[in-house]
């Protein structure tokens, strides 16, 4: 039976690339701090004989023991994967460079290391978008090859999470050249999902704030901002197709994402029609270095693997209203 490590396993992405790749017949090892997730998210996934939990931190080198211990011999028993989706990526950590780094950077460069000490045979490393930074939009969506454009430090902290998620790509990049093991960075678009636990991305803040009633108040860029978004079952699906496609995995970085481009504005009035309310929208703060657009261009991933996107906007939306959290009524 093969075996993948997830890391972040109780986020939104690590939780569900664990349930696709269980249905699937893998072995799952996960682990998390639940920083930014809760125990709930996994109570599922804990019923299941093939699920081992820990929650250990590869931060604390006491805990990168335990996890090495545990793993000894894996890798000559089946196939061994490692799949990094630790990510601080709630908008109120993005301009917390310290929060950012110790999981982003240091905690990916941990993982990275002792999936080379346990002979791993693959490693998916989860990015973002935000690595395109000011540079977010052009014509038939930004490529992977594009130039980036990144705020300075005097316009926003808010570059350091983009870039502490480059520099994990490029720790990616040089493992895989050195032959040390096979791997690639996933820049995944806004994903969203219908059992996010932590309301605070604008979907579920949308959905919260709208059952309570008509009035609702969103940031002053969202008078501009146009964005895509992707469903966590479709982000995780990209996870698992890039696991069976090992020729795809040569240190690549690839957009995941749609092209079906909204407003902020528009969301939200699309949001409020599928509940029933009129949404009374007013406008408050601003977020700095903020880019009004952010399209990707998926041809990449699309010609190596075959991966598409299922999921319609208007489809995980009405998932997002017919279920809640995992582990709430």
């Amino acid at each position: 039976m093969n075996t993948v490590v997830i890391s972040g396993v109780a986020g939104m992405t690590g939780s569900e690339v664990a349930r696709q790749l269980l249905a699937g017949g893998w072995r799952v090892v996960g682990f998390d701090t639940f920083f930014a997730s809760s125990p709930a998210a996994i109570e599922d996934l804990r019923k299941e004989d093939s699920f081992s939990f820990y929650p250990y931190d590869l931060n604390r080198p006491a805990d990168a023991r335990l996890l090495e211990n545990e793993l000894a011999g894996r890798s000559s028993k089946g196939g061994l994967a490692f799949v990094n989706c630790a990510a601080v990526v709630h908008t109120k950590h993005f301009y917390v460079p310290s929060a950012t780094f110790e999981t982003n950077v240091c905690g990916m460069k941990a993982f990275l290391e002792l999936a080379v000490r346990v002979g791993a045979q693959q490693f998916i490393n989860c990015s973002t978008s935000e690595v395109y930074s000011l540079k977010s939009f052009v014509a038939g969506g930004v490529l992977e090859s594009d130039p980036l454009l990144v705020a300075s430090s005097e316009t926003s902290p808010r570059a350091s999470y983009a870039i502490g998620k480059l520099l994990t790509e490029f720790f990616m990049r040089e493992a895989v050249d050195l032959g040390r093991i096979r791997g690639c960075s996933l820049r995944f678009a806004n994903v969203y999902s219908h059992d996010e636990f932590l309301p605070e991305h604008i979907i579920p803040y949308t959905i919260q704030t709208l059952r309570k009633g008509p009035a609702i108040v969103l940031l002053e860029n969202a008078r501009k901002t146009r964005r895509t978004f992707l469903h966590n079952n479709d982000s995780a699906a990209a996870v698992v197709r890039l696991l069976e496609s090992d020729r795809a995995l040569d240190g690549s970085a690839y957009n995941v994402g749609t092209v079906e481009e909204i407003g902020m504005v528009e969301l939200v009035e699309t949001i409020g029609a599928q509940m029933g309310v009129t949404p009374e929208i007013t406008f408050a703060g601003v977020r700095s270095a903020d880019p009004e657009r952010r399209l990707l261009n998926m041809e990449k991933i699309r010609a190596r693997t075959g991966w598409a996107p299922t999921v319609t906007l208007s489809q995980g939306i009405q998932l997002c209203l017919r279920h809640g959290p995992r582990g709430t009524a």
